[in-house]
């Protein structure tokens, strides 16, 4: 089931940046989607990266991705990277960790890495800087 964000954008009616945040952490997911949404951006939110591919490959237009590496189901954020790199080679993926190697994110074709903890202004700055703003 799409949430009310994936739907307006599937029957274009949101022309919006689109973000997906993927992250198993509610309270971490809350705070990056809501600066994201006050920055103007469409906010999707995945809890595992399962439910991310989901959306993807459901046909929601995804602008960039936003996903942890380590979260629960059988595609965590690197399987993540690597499945999006090879279905939608232009869809920019922002990785991040407080475990992962950066350098193992980027060689997987990740736009940017942003380690965990972070502030939410370091994802705002990272996540504009890929994307057009609002």
């Amino acid at each position: 089931m799409l949430s009310a964000a994936a739907e307006a954008i599937l029957v274009g009616q949101d022309e919006r940046p689109c973000i997906l945040v993927v992250e198993d952490e509610v309270l971490i997911r809350w705070m990056v989607s809501e600066t994201m949404r006050e920055f103007g951006y469409t906010v999707i939110e995945a809890s595992t990266g399962d439910e991310a591919l989901e959306i993807v490959e459901g046909g929601v237009r995804v602008d960039l991705v936003f996903s942890d590496v380590r979260m629960p189901g059988s595609t965590d954020g690197l399987a993540l990277l690597a499945k999006i790199k090879l279905a939608s080679p232009g869809l920019p993926v922002v990785i991040t960790s407080g475990h992962c190697d950066p350098a193992l994110a980027i060689a997987g074709g990740a736009a940017a890495f942003v380690r965990k903890p972070y502030e939410a202004d370091v994802v705002a700055a990272v996540i504009s800087a890929q994307l057009p703003k609002p």
